[in-house]
């Protein structure tokens, strides 16, 4: 392997790594050689594909849970990370979606969105972050979003957090950088994952949806593995403060 991608020697810590991008996520890095800590509000202990992806890779694998909508565990969540030793990478990509027209969205549903999309992940960025500064070297993803450029229909929640995590990306890279820590995003496009279902289930938006995207074809969580390991590895030492679309075109169009 390049060395510009070899991640032997790091560990990773991947949130939302249960399935869909952030497993995806977590599998790309242990193949280029990271040792993987995946965190999910209900990842089992032992045995999970997560878990079973990493180790075919030759890699070492940690299992935490924590729920990002409560604050409290998120900081347990922090002293659990350092407990195990220096975080070379933190991949921020646990998250979630709630649907209603803007007219009916709930300060709940808001509230829990926002906890979860960008409160959540300050909060650890901030602590995880600030270890790595402190050792001058690491590398800190977003998993951002199309509604970090685009405004949606019926989430504001989560347009309006996504939207958050674009900015916080430049804040955070503004600030370290010089420090040797280098902060950047990624912006899926329309990826069949379970937040999707609901889309990719509506008889109208669906094909609407494909019809806009130049690739002619959903993306898959997959389709994240490449620039997860560009970010987070050497080749991308020079990358800061960058919210990169991997989206079919979508925005081209």
């Amino acid at each position: 392997m390049s060395a510009l991608f070899d991640l032997s020697g790091r560990t990773a810590v991947v949130t939302g790594a249960r399935r869909g991008i952030g497993l995806a996520m977590a599998e790309a890095l242990a193949v280029a050689g990271a040792d993987v800590v995946g965190v999910s509000a209900q990842l089992e202990a032992t045995g999970s594909e997560v878990e079973q992806r990493v180790r075919a890779a030759g890699r070492r694998f940690t299992a935490l849970r924590a729920d990002l909508a409560d604050r409290a565990a998120v900081r347990r969540l922090v002293g659990e990370l350092r407990d195990l030793g220096p975080i070379d990478i933190l991949v921020n990509n646990g998250g979630t979606i709630a649907r209603a027209p803007a007219a009916e969205h709930s300060d709940e549903m808001w509230d829990h969105v926002l906890e979860v999309n960008l409160t959540s992940q300050f909060v650890l960025s901030r602590e995880i972050g600030r270890d790595m500064v402190g050792r001058g070297s690491g590398k800190i993803i977003f998993t951002a979003s199309l509604l970090s450029f685009q405004g949606g229909v019926t989430v504001p929640g989560y347009a309006a957090a996504k939207s958050g995590l674009a900015g916080l990306t430049r804040a955070l890279a503004n600030e370290w950088a010089a420090h040797g820590v280098n902060v950047n995003a990624i912006a899926p496009g329309y990826v069949a994952t379970d937040n999707t279902r609901a889309l990719r289930e509506d008889p109208e938006r669906e094909p609407a949806i494909l019809a806009r995207i130049p690739t002619g074809r959903w993306g898959r969580p997959d389709d994240l593995a490449g620039v997860t390991v560009f970010l987070a590895a050497p080749a991308s030492d020079y990358v800061n403060g960058v919210v990169l679309p991997v989206d079919g075109g979508w925005l081209g169009r």
